[in-house]
């Protein structure tokens, strides 16, 4: 123990030597001979490589991570996730590739967009056999793992990722099925602390502690259904939280967004996903056509957790609401199950982060927050995401460096999930990969974006027919103005000045005063889609309602919803 003791407080020669030494409590603490010891000092290659500790969280809305503001957050906060924030750098203008879960996380993976590695929609498998950041890792020294959701195929065998335990698809919130190397099985808990559990069990007792560190830490939360841990069941419930000014939006002039299925008061199924019951004194669900989520709960989880909503769903009973009262009863309680989930997150957040700080490697790792997508909070009336509309567009990314990226300082750059492959690439030292379609953010934080940086950024939906109806669209994004073209059995364009209509909520394609800027956008489109060598759906020029148009769309947005692409 001695000798803990002295390393610890001379930590100045190599990560290798310090990860040894702090890698947990003294009751997990292995000492290694002199020798090893010797051995490890001599290492300088691994002395200044970071470690990396990767949080991604699924469906998590920007507006609901308090370091963005947003008066939701502000009934909510999320104290944990906005340290990493305040130690480091907030990013302003994140944007994803492809809002929907296995494609944004197959783009995390490999830097690519969605038809280059060929995961356009859930559903489809994912090449394990793809390059990929992690393995890339590997290969050059570090210790790898990933705990939590993958949704990519079954596992992530043959991915070149070192440890993993995986939810088995989407993941159940309470005793999930958990798949490892060995087969699957149930594990009884609440998924969020059981990823964590097994984050820090690696973090303490199981990684190699003369190895820098990647580690993945993917959490199912606060994905559809919205379960919160039951220390957090009652933390919202009677919270009124402001209702989106177009909540209730008709969707004028955009026949796409009429046309979806995601709304919380006519699509969100009100057993499964609001936990509403039938009658008051009742505990029998209204419908829910996925039973399992909670037929698998413990009889204690379930009495404390419907005995925590009773008393709320006895009162909606009892109400005799008319139609719009229960949109609105409905709204309240879909934002206390979400953000009563997302509370779990920052506890686990925390966890890690106060492991980091008592280990003494914080300032020797990376630590990224971001999400797959951003969410719907009942924007336009919705849940869920897939539009390129500001809401889904937009994810969450926070980045800790100590020494290398400014305490509490804010990227206004765009930037894309195209772009966290590279980034780890060149944190690790390794060369850039000539394939990868993003860009290392490492000169973006450091404060100096390069004079290159792109203005504008491309967007590629894919999956119709699908779940919730989301149409096929691509589109760009430049710092005021929105293209997109929809397509399919709907051939439209849509065009938003945000400067006057931040909530997209007046379609100015056809507007006289804006024919100049749209005009210019369409060149951009056009040159993007060269640029990442993307030729699905209609071209940019090809007009609407053409037959060519409409039979390549139908054709494309068909291929996208099989099994391949």
């Amino acid at each position: 123990m001695q000798l803990r003791l002295t390393l610890v407080a001379g930590c100045s020669f190599t990560l290798a030597a310090c990860a040894s030494v702090a890698s947990g409590n003294a009751d997990s603490y292995t000492p290694r001979s002199p020798a090893a010891e010797a051995s490890a000092i001599e290492r300088p290659a691994t002395a200044k490589r970071p470690n990396i500790i990767f949080i991604m969280s699924d469906d998590h809305a920007q507006a609901a991570i308090s370091a963005y503001g947003s008066d939701i957050s502000k009934l909510a906060p999320t104290p944990n996730i906005d340290r990493i924030a305040h130690n480091g750098a907030l990013f302003e203008n994140s944007y994803v590739v492809n809002s929907l879960c296995g494609p944004s996380r197959a783009t995390m993976l490999t830097g690519l967009f969605s038809h280059m590695h060929g995961f356009t929609q859930n559903g489809q498998k994912f090449d394990n056999g793809m390059w990929n950041w992690v393995r890339a890792l590997g290969q050059s020294g570090y210790d790898t793992a990933l705990f939590g959701k993958w949704h990519l195929n079954y596992s992530p065998v043959g991915a070149g990722i070192g440890t993993w335990k995986v939810l088995d698809d989407q993941g159940k919130y309470y005793n999930p099925d958990i798949i490892t190397p060995e087969g699957r099985s149930v594990v009884e808990g609440y998924a969020t602390d059981i990823i964590t559990d097994y984050s820090l069990d690696w973090l303490k007792r199981e990684r190699d502690p003369e190895k820098p560190f990647a580690l993945l830490v993917h959490h199912k939360a606060p994905h559809r259904n919205f379960m919160p841990a039951i220390r957090h069941l009652q933390d919202y419930l009677g919270t009124e939280f402001p209702v989106p000014t177009n909540y209730f939006d008709h969707y004028d002039g955009r026949p796409a967004a009429a046309a979806q299925e995601m709304n919380i008061y006519r699509d969100m199924y009100e057993g499964h996903d609001l936990k509403m019951t039938t009658e008051v004194g009742s505990r029998e669900l209204r419908y829910n056509p996925w039973k399992d989520d909670f037929a698998r709960m413990t009889p204690e989880q379930r009495e404390a957790y419907f005995g925590a909503l009773q008393p709320s769903n006895d009162a909606m009973n009892a109400a005799d609401l008319d139609e719009r009262e229960m949109a609105l009863w409905k709204y309240q309680r879909y934002m206390s199950e979400y953000l009563g989930t997302v509370a779990a997150v920052d506890d686990s957040v925390g966890r890690l982060l106060d492991w980091l700080e008592s280990s003494g490697l914080a300032d020797n790792t990376i630590v990224i927050y971001t999400s797959d997508q951003g969410f719907y909070l009942g924007e336009h009336g919705w849940f869920d995401k897939r539009f390129m509309y500001e809401e889904s567009l937009r994810t969450p990314l926070l980045m800790q460096y100590p020494g290398h990226i400014a305490a509490g300082s804010r990227v206004s750059v765009p930037v894309q999930n195209i772009d966290y492959a590279p980034t780890f690439l060149d944190y690790a030292g390794l060369p850039e990969r000539e394939a990868i379609q993003g860009r290392s953010l490492r000169d973006v934080v450091d404060g100096t974006p390069p004079a290159d940086w792109r203005e504008d950024i491309y967007y590629h939906y894919y999956e119709y027919p699908g779940f919730h109806s989301v149409r096929a669209h691509y589109g760009v994004k430049s710092k005021r103005y929105k293209l997109i073209r929809f397509y399919g059995d709907i051939d439209e364009w849509e065009f938003y000045d945000l400067a006057t209509d931040p909530d997209e909520m007046h379609n100015r394609i056809d507007d006289p005063a804006y024919r100049a800027k749209i005009a210019e956008l369409k060149d951009t489109l056009v040159a993007l889609r060269a640029q990442y060598r993307d030729s699905d759906g209609p071209a940019v020029d090809a007009p609407l309602d053409s037959e060519t148009a409409r039979d390549k769309g139908r054709r494309d947005a068909h291929a996208a919803a099989g099994t391949h692409h």
